[in-house]
């Protein structure tokens, strides 16, 4: 791995350990085995890496979502399987961490990867409710905007769930529930 690679990849974990305030370069160099002069070498300084660590953490999201999301099956099972796919439910979520972070909200271009891959994934989601209105799997009434901002909300609201009982059952109990209000007639989420 290049070094700025090991820069990037270490941003990204700290981030999402300590926040932006908590990463100090000098743990950025430490956890790349970077020397002090590599950072800006590579980049203009911390925002900069950062910057790029949360582009990275934001593409590798969307990726992982779009995924399960643009896969195989019903609209009911693509939701599913995004709500279901393995997560390190413990540890939380990446980019949903950002949004806690006030110098990154604080920060229109550090925002920018966060609030475009929030809004990527809830205009997925809404548009899945709505092919599966069209194909008749949900009820015409569903707002497909409404229902994607549940699941988004389900999904970072049981991270925070599961941390505070340092338990993933919360996050599990969050999914089925929604599951069982999405679920088609005749079906019900196990």
């Amino acid at each position: 791995m290049s070094t700025s690679e090991r820069l990037i990849e270490s941003t990204r974990e700290l981030l999402w350990e300590r926040g932006y305030v908590g990463t100090s370069p000098k743990a950025i160099l430490e956890r790349a085995g970077a020397g002090q002069g590599s950072m800006y070498h590579h980049f203009k300084g911390k925002p900069d890496l950062a910057l790029a660590a949360i582009r990275r953490t934001a593409e590798e999201m969307r990726a992982a979502a779009g995924k399960v999301l643009d896969g195989p099956g019903s609209a009911y099972e693509r939701i599913e399987a995004y709500l279901r796919r393995e997560r390190d439910v413990l540890r939380g979520c990446p980019v949903g961490r950002l949004t806690m972070d006030p110098d990154v909200v604080a920060s229109d271009e550090l925002r920018a990867p966060v609030d475009e891959t929030l809004d990527w994934l809830r205009e997925r989601i809404a548009g899945i409710v709505e092919e599966g209105k069209e194909r008749g799997e949900f009820a015409p009434s569903l707002d497909g905007e409404e229902i994607a901002a549940a699941v988004v909300a389900t999904v970072q609201g049981g991270y925070v769930l599961a941390r505070a009982s340092r338990s993933p059952a919360a996050f599990d109990a969050g999914v089925r529930g929604l599951l069982s209000l999405l679920a088609p007639r005749g079906r019900h989420a196990a």
